[in-house]
């Protein structure tokens, strides 16, 4: 199969690629390297077709789409904090962008399975959330990926085959500082033995999700039967910033205690994905255990520290 990437060279995408290439898939990536890196594609570099550019040129995207069995639309601005004083730069990558994959999946009939995020959710009156919870977005980035959902939603009646996949709290290898990566920081933080940040109370409670598992869940939906719809990716358990602040420094083995800074704004207090969906539609699961993760990489930091 012949697939299309966009956003091929960022924390999520460029896993994605890595397996699509495994898997014998002839991948195109693009990206315009805003926050996406080609250092990430490094090992299989020369087994795919790399383009520097952007998901608002039209012309362009429609070039890319010609010859493909389907799209992974990974391609966003994702920080958010930064979405507060960028917000029409959001709007414009995050939608409008959005808009001509979905324009030109009409046009050339052509299955997209794309980014969403559980932060459409907001501050969710139940826990855990399902898929039809409500909708209430609290930042600029959770809105733009709202409005992603509405275009998904209007595209999909007018014959797209098109699925969201709503992925709560990525982790894994390559994060990037834009993708708030919490785990990331801490685990910088441990290497400098310095005590980990936290924000706020440290209450908030996070669902956490390996990043391989999200490639996973991104290839089983392209290759399902499912036209359409939204789907939980998460792990289906959750833990507080303060336990998981805790948890690195145990692993560490290092006497120290977290700091406590303000709280940020527009930050969710809760989040816990119910994966039914996930289970029953694409037969999917999470397989990587964060803490298990935590352990073998702080324990692979300890090694290196000492070489």
């Amino acid at each position: 199969m012949n697939f299309l990437v966009s956003g091929g060279a960022g924390f999520i995408g460029s896993h994605l690629v890595e397996q699509l290439v495994s898997d014998g898939h002839d991948v195109t990536v693009m990206d315009n390297l805003h926050t996406g890196n080609k250092e990430n594609l490094k090992r299989i570099i020369n087994q795919i077709e790399f383009v520097d550019g952007d998901i608002r040129d039209y012309e362009l995207v429609k070039r890319l789409f010609k010859n493909k069995n389907g799209v992974f639309h990974e391609a966003a601005l994702a920080s958010v904090q930064e979405s507060f004083t960028k917000q029409k730069e959001y709007h414009d990558v995050n939608v409008n962008g959005t808009d001509n994959i979905l324009k030109l999946a009409k046009e050339f009939k052509i299955k997209v399975v794309y980014a969403s995020s559980s932060s459409v959710y907001g501050n969710p009156t139940k826990i855990s959330i399902k898929e039809d919870a409500q909708r209430k977005p609290i930042n600029p980035y959770a809105q733009t990926k709202l409005e992603d959902e509405y275009l998904a939603e209007k595209y999909s009646k007018i014959g797209v085959s098109v699925i969201g996949l709503r992925y709560f709290n990525v982790f894994g290898e390559r994060q990037s500082d834009e993708y708030a990566g919490v785990i990331k920081l801490f685990l910088e933080r441990i290497q400098q033995q310095k005590p980990p940040l936290v924000n706020g109370d440290g209450l908030q409670t996070r669902d956490f999700v390996y990043v391989g598992d999200v490639v996973n869940a991104n290839i089983l939906a392209m290759k399902s039967q499912l036209k359409q719809g939204f789907i939980n990716i998460g792990s289906g358990n959750s833990i507080s910033i303060l336990e998981l602040a805790r948890a690195v420094i145990k692993s560490s083995s290092l006497p120290l205690e977290p700091i406590h800074k303000p709280a940020l704004e527009g930050d969710v207090r809760a989040t816990l994905a119910d994966i039914t969906l996930a289970k029953k539609s694409l037969n999917w699961e999470p397989k990587i255990k964060l803490k298990d993760w935590l352990d073998k990489v702080i324990s692979k930091m300890k090694i290196e520290a000492k070489h």
